[in-house]
């Protein structure tokens, strides 16, 4: 999307959350996470432009009101929804907006970080970052099956763009046998990433299938009578290698049993949100907000349409 583009969608946001959602240039500027002057020139931007008439005359609107929806239908603490017409771009550009503006807040805090191909692709798009105040928790390990480091673990690239302190966990998302994971958690090091992740103020997760193309197979993590077993027990989605049913109910035994991520952050003090988009990953994100696994959702509108749909 070039620069005028994303002006132009800034300034359809402001328009829609000042003329539709009645909200002040205060609550504007806390929302988009921006100063009360540049929301109210974003709102003037808008008028100029002509995007503001009797409706709000951009694409952008129509995900303000499927967020809204999926607010109010989820209750969700925060939600964003991107144009249909480039999902993961889209998504991935979202995501990284919001991971920005919490890494520039001035009060120190605990950020939690999953995995994925969304959120790779979001590290991707951030800028140089100086924020020494913060801290970044990764809430899966870092080790690929055969040793290496996993692909998809965004915590190193995330630590070359910004100042934060990085806490890495040097364990597999998915341990060998039952034992080994109840040795690499109980060592006191790991003990204490798991509790500075479940106090963490916000967590960005990406949510995958289980089924033939999971991601967790396709990364070596899992076997297909591994991925059988998690079907046949009602699987239908994962959050950092816990599998949970459509009622987001954690899977019990299985290969749950062997996953040594630190657990979803608490929602009663963390902003959990969970990043995905794909009319395939439906159930997953269905899942996970009927189990209210995640409180936030960042998606595309295709997507947010179908988890609109009885």
């Amino acid at each position: 999307m070039s620069n005028q583009g994303r002006k132009l969608e800034q300034a359809a946001k402001a328009a829609w959350l000042s003329h539709v959602a009645g909200k002040t240039q205060d609550e504007i500027a806390a929302v988009m996470g921006v100063s009360r002057q540049t929301a109210q020139r974003l709102v003037a931007q808008a008028m100029a432009e002509g995007i503001v008439k009797i409706r709000i005359d951009h694409p952008f609107a129509h995900c303000m009101d499927l967020a809204e929806a999926l607010r109010r239908r989820w209750r969700l603490a925060f939600c964003e929804v991107a144009p249909a017409d480039a999902p993961e771009a889209g998504v991935a550009l979202m995501l990284a907006d919001t991971i920005e503006q919490w890494l520039r807040r001035p009060e120190p805090m605990t950020m939690a970080i999953g995995t994925g191909r969304t959120l790779r692709a979001a590290i991707a798009q951030l800028p140089h970052i100086d924020c020494p105040q913060h801290r970044i928790v990764s809430l899966t390990g870092n080790i690929a099956p055969d040793g290496s480091t996993a692909y998809y673990n965004v915590l190193f690239t995330l630590s070359d763009l910004v100042t934060a302190r990085s806490f890495p966990m040097p364990l597999p998302v998915i341990a060998p046998t039952v034992h080994e994971r109840q040795a690499v958690n109980g060592q006191p090091s790991i003990q204490r990433l798991i509790r500075m992740s479940s106090d963490a103020a916000v967590a960005f997760l990406g949510i995958g299938t289980v089924g033939a193309a999971a991601p967790l197979m396709l990364d070596g993590f899992l076997s297909q009578p591994d991925l059988d077993a998690l079907v046949a027990a009602g699987a239908v989605g994962e959050i950092t290698g816990w599998a949970y049913d459509a009622q987001g109910r954690l899977i019990e035994g299985l290969s749950n049993d062997r996953v040594a991520s630190a657990p979803i952050p608490p929602r009663d003090n963390t902003l959990v949100i969970g990043a995905a988009h794909g009319l395939d990953k439906l159930p997953a994100i269905r899942g996970a907000l009927q189990g209210g696994l995640i409180s936030g959702l960042i998606t595309d509108a295709a997507t947010a349409a179908g988890l609109l749909q009885d």
